[in-house]
């Protein structure tokens, strides 16, 4: 089982290069970043965990393309994501060409978590209506997957349509990054696999059903996908029933705050992951 690390970057926080340079000195496989390109300031939508109430980082947090790019330039092993890119409010063209470019300037090191996001206000100042966003999430994954793997790409579709393009670069990796769908939603699982996506839940309350979705998913997927843990628990031994059920990734949070707070939550998480790297488990390998 592989570990990462993801932060909202802020004006506010030390910059991308260097959380990336800590993020791969400390030995984490992964460095990874959300995505919001605003918070609405009248919002009726609430957080699925803090409910009303939101952090100031929500508000002033780096483009996520910008920021790992930064982080690439200046890393030499770290695997960088998008944890989750807000695929919705995104250009699919656009969208394609930013992960092919990043793909490409990072020799391979992207990874693209994709999600419809929970903020319903966010999503309808980009056109998108709250009722449509996972079908527009849909469409655009697939069409984007079309630009990434065709020299001359069209696409039909009821949210995303354009006739014979050309786009480049194309990815290093191929044919795309992994695509890693956030969701916890009843319908994740079918989803992931319609789109041919790993599966990155979020927080959960319940290891066992968590565990067993992952059972589901793992069999829907026939050994060809994958699982990431968006949101890692502190606990060793529970941490180690992750392993166990073959979860390739999990990820911890930092908080958007200052070097020494940052150093001081990755040296706690330093020591879970070399605790549970210790355990004589049988670890899943495919990305």
């Amino acid at each position: 089982m592989r570990f990462g690390v993801s932060i909202f970057l802020t004006d506010e926080t030390p910059g991308p290069a260097e959380v990336a340079g800590l993020v791969e000195d400390y030995g984490f496989e992964s460095l990874w970043l959300p995505d919001h390109t605003h918070i609405p300031a009248k919002r009726e939508s609430p957080h699925p965990l803090t409910g009303a109430s939101l952090a100031r980082e929500y508000t002033r947090n780096l483009d996520v393309f910008v920021a790992l790019a930064a982080a690439a330039a200046t890393t030499t092993r770290l695997v960088i994501g998008t944890a989750i890119c807000l695929v919705p409010e995104r250009d699919p063209i656009v969208t394609a060409k930013q992960v092919a470019s990043l793909d490409h300037v990072s020799d391979g090191r992207f990874m693209f978590g994709v999600g419809a996001g929970w903020n319903l206000e966010e999503a309808e100042n980009h056109g998108v209506q709250a009722k449509d966003r996972f079908k527009v999430l849909d469409e655009r994954v697939l069409s984007m997957k079309e630009i990434w793997t065709h020299d001359e790409a069209s696409f039909s579709g009821r949210f995303v349509s354009f006739d014979r393009i050309w786009s480049w670069p194309k990815p290093v990796q191929r044919p795309h990054p992994p695509i890693l769908l956030g969701s916890n939603g009843p319908k994740a699982l079918a989803r992931a696999a319609a789109l041919g996506a790993h599966w990155m839940p979020g927080r959960h309350r319940d290891d066992d059903t968590l565990l067993r979705r992952i059972d589901d998913y793992n069999s829907l997927m026939d050994g060809q996908g994958g699982v990431t843990l968006s949101d890692t628990p502190f606990d060793p031994s529970r941490v180690e029933r992750f392993a166990q059920a073959g979860v390739d990734r999990g990820i911890y949070w930092l908080p958007s705050a200052g070097r020494p707070e940052i150093e001081r939550r990755l040296e706690e998480i330093k020591v879970i992951t070399d605790q549970v790297a210790r355990e004589p488990t049988a670890r899943a390998t495919g990305t």
